[in-house]
């Protein structure tokens, strides 16, 4: 394990080398006595812990911990400290530990002893992890989800990571500004805390994509953050485009229409309600009912009643106002020769728009119901 230490106490260097030369599998690559040639080392060197004191001129530990997280990296932190009121601000910039000068070899052991128990573990989910060639979905319709044809689900650092996923998913690849994601995302916190926040979010997103060999996908430079989708299959994706290619459904797209029904799990992200999703859920929702009508119009033409029945009993708990399923199942029962069903099914909605909307069927739904219900009689 690799270990920097940042003090502006010469003797404090002395003392931290000769006790973590005590300690196994340590090795400190650098010593500092200011934060600023340490966060230049970081930027170009991989280390595993770094001890940093909190009271230091210029830039103390913690001003320099919230710009190491701002950057975006993730090095676990070690406060060292004579000063115990510090303590809940080193935790509010994700410390590793916090350390009470002066220091205890076995309270210094501790930490460590954790710190590489801790490496160890990610080691071993980075030889679990998928390889990039296994073929993964990600799936949006009815909540989120990735998933690999290995059966690995995905397990969200944060519900934020989720959202921030589900966020990049239904921009297609396209760059989002960070000033967009802070406002979308994280509009409810202070500018400052966001920040840090979308840093540690973005960060979470990044190992969950690893799992899956995926690392890479979530694309970045200064200011934007995008998802590509290249090398995934998207529920969303194959649903729009679906629903583009059959805007006519025929008899011999029939099983394949059938088939793309069945990719609508549910609205987009499930019961995650994302208010920046809202306008997406309801297009989305708008195509899936227009879709399905257009198939049980077609299933009605080759006397597959039932299977017609069965999804407009769909849409209609979807929407229990919408006319046109009304309508639709309306005629599949009169196929039936269904007339007890046939009449019960128009008083009850009769019933339902008068109970939420204090109207009555329109006259083209009446007219419907009485043409339907004069065939049946004669």
């Amino acid at each position: 394990m690799k270990v920097l230490i940042i003090d502006d106490e010469k003797a404090m260097h002395l003392i931290m080398k000769r006790m973590l030369a005590k300690v196994a599998d340590v090795e400190v690559v650098e010593s500092f006595l200011e934060t600023a040639p340490a966060f230049s080392y970081l930027a170009n060197h991989e280390v595993d812990l770094v001890f940093v004191d909190i009271s230091m001129p210029r830039e103390n530990g913690l001003e320099f911990a919230e710009r190491l997280r701002e950057s975006g990296r993730h090095t676990k932190l070690v406060f060292i400290t004579s000063h115990k009121e510090y303590a809940l601000f080193a935790f509010d910039v994700y410390a590793f530990d916090y350390i009470v000068k002066p220091v205890n070899q076995e309270r210094l052991q501790r930490t460590v002893q954790r710190a590489l128990t801790e490496m160890h573990t990610e080691h071993l989910l980075q030889v679990k992890r998928e390889p990039a060639s296994s073929e993964v979905e990600f799936k949006c319709l009815g909540g989120i989800d990735i998933l690999s044809t290995r059966g690995v689900r995905v397990k969200w650092k944060s519900s934020k990571s989720a959202e921030l996923f589900g966020y990049l998913l239904i921009h297609k690849g396209r760059l989002v500004s960070r000033s967009r994601l802070i406002e979308d995302i994280f509009g409810d916190m202070p500018l400052k805390n966001a920040e840090i926040y979308l840093n540690t979010t973005v960060y979470q997103l990044r190992k969950v994509l690893e799992t899956y060999g995926l690392k890479e996908s979530l694309l970045s430079d200064s200011n934007h953050y995008a998802l590509s989708l290249d090398n995934v299959r998207v529920d969303l994706l194959s649903f729009e485009e679906g629903c583009r290619q059959m805007s006519i459904v025929d008899e011999i797209d029939i099983q394949q229409a059938m088939e793309l029904e069945q990719l609508y799990m549910g609205d987009l992200f499930g019961d995650r309600a994302f208010s920046w999703a809202w306008n997406e859920i309801e297009r989305l929702s708008l195509m899936y009912t227009s879709f399905t009508q257009r198939l049980c119009v077609v299933l009605l033409d080759r006397g597959e009643t039932n299977a017609a029945i069965r999804l407009l009993m769909k849409l209609l708990v979807r929407n229990e106002l919408d006319e046109e399923s009304h309508m639709l199942l309306m005629k599949a029962l009169a196929l039936q020769k269904n007339k007890e069903a046939l009449t019960r099914q128009y008083l009850q909605f009769a019933e339902t728009l008068h109970k939420e909307m204090r109207i009555n069927p329109s006259l083209e739904v009446a007219a419907l119901y009485g043409q339907l219900l004069s065939k049946l009689d004669s």
